[in-house]
């Protein structure tokens, strides 16, 4: 009885261990064993920005410091020694050419000029008889030329007593603005002393340096933009005159543009910062000057092609502000990189996030 039930028992354990067996090496699963090899991960690309490269106009700009100058500027002074007896200076205010400005006493002279005005006239009226007797043969040629030649010099005192009369008086030689008064009516002044100035600012003159090389470049009627501190846009004058000599201690030429200043708001004796426009060229190829790579031996920079970047070597002509001429090496058309330029490297792939058409 004991033997059946242990039989039983084995038989059924059999099949059990039979069963799950079969279940476990049925045909079509096998049991998951770790790849021999993992895939590859995708390389990741290097995102970069780029620009159609084309042609346009571009520039040659020279900057440099200048000085506002005004048009015409004088220190008003007298030609002889007098006390004042008439202050007409309104400080800060225009005058017309001519117009007087301050006179010392010239009484004393006014007086000699009274006397010989009377002796002009008796001398006058004596040359007259003495000619009309000539005719008649009444004197001699020697007594005619005596009373005409005592009548020429009475003349010329008169003339020079005039002009040192004209010397006790200071006149606008401009039309333009009376600056501050340096003495009082009632003072001595002596030849030289300064009583005032006066300034023309309409038009303005525009003086600045540029170096040498630039001597047969720069053309009257040449643009010249020029800024002033404490003023938003730039102003614009013309090129009048250039300074027939090179400085032989700076190598650099003095240059002179003129600036209408119409409405006065600019004052002479300021500092502006000038450029002066010297070429124009109108199919050039510029880039940004972050794209260029320099070398021992030149330039070169980075093209985008079929998803790689692809260095090609470049000559350079002239540079502004933010961009730099290519004389060789690119053509309208080329996709130009310009960020990432440090990390580039031959046939480095990479992804382009943002094409720039136009500059």
């Amino acid at each position: 009885m004991k033997k059946n039930i242990r039989r039983t028992a084995l038989v059924i354990l059999l099949i059990v261990v039979g069963m799950l067996l079969y279940s476990f090496l049925k045909p079509g699963k096998l049991p998951d064993t770790p790849p021999t090899e993992a895939p590859r991960q995708a390389r990741k690309l290097l995102p970069v920005n780029a620009l159609l490269v084309s042609s346009k106009p571009i520039v040659e700009y020279i900057n440099s410091a200048g000085t506002l100058m005004a048009d015409e500027a004088v220190e008003l002074s007298f030609e002889s020694s007098g006390r004042i007896i008439e202050l007409n200076i309104r400080e800060g205010q225009k005058a017309q050419k001519g117009a007087l400005i301050a006179k010392i006493n010239d009484n004393e002279l006014q007086a000699q000029l009274d006397k010989l005005n009377v002796q002009h006239k008796l001398a006058e009226d004596r040359e007259m008889r003495q000619r009309a007797l000539l005719r008649r043969e009444a004197i001699s040629q020697e007594s005619y030329e005596q009373s005409l030649t005592e009548l020429q010099v009475l003349k010329a005192d008169i003339a020079q007593l005039e002009a040192k009369i004209e010397k006790s008086s200071i006149r606008a030689p401009f039309d333009g603005i009376i600056g501050l008064r340096y003495t009082s009516e009632g003072a001595f002044v002596s030849p030289g002393t300064p009583v005032t100035q006066m300034v023309k600012i309409t038009p303005l003159k525009v003086d600045f340096s540029i170096p040498e090389r630039y001597a047969g470049v720069v053309q009257a009627g040449a643009p010249v933009l020029f800024r002033v501190d404490g003023y938003s846009k730039p102003f614009t004058a013309k090129v009048y005159a250039v300074e027939p000599q090179v400085d032989s201690k700076t190598r650099t030429l003095t240059v002179r543009a003129i600036y209408p200043n119409a409405n006065e708001e600019l004052m002479p004796g300021r500092y502006v910062t000038v450029e002066l426009q010297i070429k124009m060229f109108s199919n050039a190829i510029a880039i940004p000057s972050e794209a260029l790579i320099p070398e021992m031996n030149g330039a070169k920079v980075y093209l985008y092609k079929g998803g790689k970047a692809h260095p090609v070597p470049v000559s350079t002509g002239i540079r502004t502000e933010s961009e730099i001429q290519i004389v060789s090496g690119l053509a309208a058309g080329d996709t130009l990189i310009t960020s990432g330029i440090l990390q580039m490297r031959t046939d480095l792939p990479v992804a382009l996030t943002h094409l720039q058409l136009t500059d």
